[in-house]
């Protein structure tokens, strides 16, 4: 599976102390795609439904939790302020936004669930070294988790993109404004949990009724 390659921007890499880049720890296309990431069914609905929930703006990385049956079992959405560029620091954002929302599944011998990143992010759909230590820190949560790791989505102005998979699509984008999802049962009990603010905890008391 052919990737586009993008020149690393300030975005992607943090500078230490000594001057130096730290991006040790991410995963090249080849060894993602040599991973054997499951394929989504539906990545189209699946990255509508996310936006729709988490309305992400650049910089903001959203964790979804999928059962069995590619259902939607929770979500979460964080805002990484700081663009370090090491998959260390990302796997640990994504494990503090994974145990917010859903128990491990550390005990069980084979993983049921499997977790999927969309990140959303300035720039255009060619992989960066950004995205490569966000896959590092999506397999070592998942594997932390007890969760198979999943898809690492893109969202940037000129669409969203299933790295690895050649799939994407024009809409939703960096810039779209989220869709308003149905006001049904079902689309509440499914809908996600976000980690921030008063938002979260009115999506739990509705989804609880």
């Amino acid at each position: 599976m052919a990737f586009g390659f993008a020149p690393p921007s300030t975005a992607s890499l943090t500078a230490t102390a000594g001057g130096s880049s730290r991006h040790g720890r991410l995963l090249e296309p080849a060894e993602w795609t040599a991973a054997g990431i499951p394929l989504l069914r539906n990545p189209r609905e699946l990255v509508s439904g996310l936006h729709s929930r988490h309305g992400p703006v650049p910089s903001t990385a959203v964790i979804a939790v999928l059962g069995p049956e590619e259902d939607l079992v929770a979500s979460a959405s964080f805002v990484q302020r700081t663009a370090s560029g090491d998959g260390w620091d990302y796997r640990n954002a994504l494990l503090a936004g994974l145990r917010r929302v859903i128990p491990h599944d550390l005990r069980r011998r084979t993983p049921v669930r499997t977790a999927v990143l969309m990140y959303c992010r300035d720039g255009d759909e060619r992989w960066t070294v950004e995205d490569g230590a966000w896959m590092w820190g999506l397999r070592d949560a998942c594997t932390l988790h007890g969760l198979r790791c999943g898809a690492y989505i893109t969202l940037t102005r000129t669409g969203w993109q299933v790295l690895g998979e050649g799939r994407g699509g024009r809409r939703p984008d960096a810039g779209s404004r989220p869709e308003r999802l149905g006001d049904t049962a079902a689309d509440f009990a499914a809908m996600a949990v976000s980690t921030g603010g008063g938002a979260a905890e009115a999506l739990r008391h509705t989804a609880a009724r």
